[in-house]
């Protein structure tokens, strides 16, 4: 038997199941991670099995975890997180008995409030790959808002805003069924990136709060068919489906709602 190859400290942290690669940065950051009773660095290799690894005074041991990853309609009310005592619920205690557990990674977050297409998966390289900003993994919304949203503001979202040094914005934002003033409760967009209630935050500045927000497709895997509350193993073929550019197919015909012909075409606006 050969011996086996040196990892990155963050990699072995996420394969044995102890948190995702970027939790064990910040693990490592705060000096909660320990390799043979020395504090350890950031971009550390360790070999698994033979060098001693502590988090928070515990051992980690290399767990051998089947590979499974999931898409998940998560109803609004659940939290993506299994550590907040405040909240008994979490994405995590609805799974299913036979896969309660294994130790899944949420590859991009939504909020209490929102809902949709989760993909939870214990493997942590391709969370990795999901949450990277590099991938540039195209995730789509259907935004509902308080009143309706004027096809002139459309440039806003893609230009974005400025809240405490960060930019916030979309890639390309769609009105769906538009009134005779060219306005629309309904706005379909699309983002690369994701931080936390970005969405939210970018139309309450610009004056439009949002009554619901519903993820329904991240590259060209959709929700549909996939009842709320209920999870789907994806097969190899749906994982690559993840990081691929929604068709031109896909961007005409949205989620659900369709836009019945009239005088008035669908306002949208993309970046270039």
């Amino acid at each position: 038997m050969s011996n086996p190859e040196p990892i990155r400290l963050q990699k072995f942290l996420a394969d044995a199941g102890v948190c995702s690669r970027r939790a064990a940065e910040a693990l490592i950051h705060e000096g909660e991670v320990w390799v043979n009773s020395a504090k350890a660095t950031l971009g550390q290799k360790i070999t698994p099995g033979v060098d001693k690894v502590t988090v928070s005074g515990k051992a980690v041991r290399p767990v051998a975890q089947a590979k499974v990853t999931l898409a998940m309609h998560k109803p609004r009310g659940l939290i993506c997180s299994n550590d907040d005592p405040h909240h008994e619920q979490n994405i995590f205690t609805v799974l299913p008995g036979q896969l309660a557990s294994l130790r899944f990674f949420c590859a991009g977050r939504l909020d209490k409030d929102s809902e949709g297409l989760l993909i939870l998966t214990t493997d942590g390289d391709l969370a990795h790959r999901l949450m990277h900003p590099s991938n540039l993994v195209v995730k789509r919304y259907r935004v509902t808002l308080e009143k309706p949203f004027p096809s002139t503001r459309l440039k806003a979202l893609i230009k974005g805003i400025t809240i405490e040094g960060e930019r916030l914005k979309v890639e390309r934002a769609t009105l769906i069924s538009a009134n005779a003033e060219s306005a629309a409760t309904l706005v379909d967009v699309h983002m690369h990136h994701g931080k936390k209630r970005e969405i939210r935050q970018l139309f309450s500045t610009l004056g439009y709060d949002v009554k619901r927000l519903k993820r329904y497709q991240i590259g060209s895997f959709e929700l549909k068919g996939i009842p709320l509350r209920a999870v789907k193993i994806l097969s190899p073929r749906e994982i690559a489906a993840l990081f691929k550019i929604p068709s031109a197919r896909d961007e005409s015909r949205g989620e659900t709602t369709h836009t019945r012909p009239s005088r008035k075409p669908n306002a949208t606006l993309h970046e270039d």
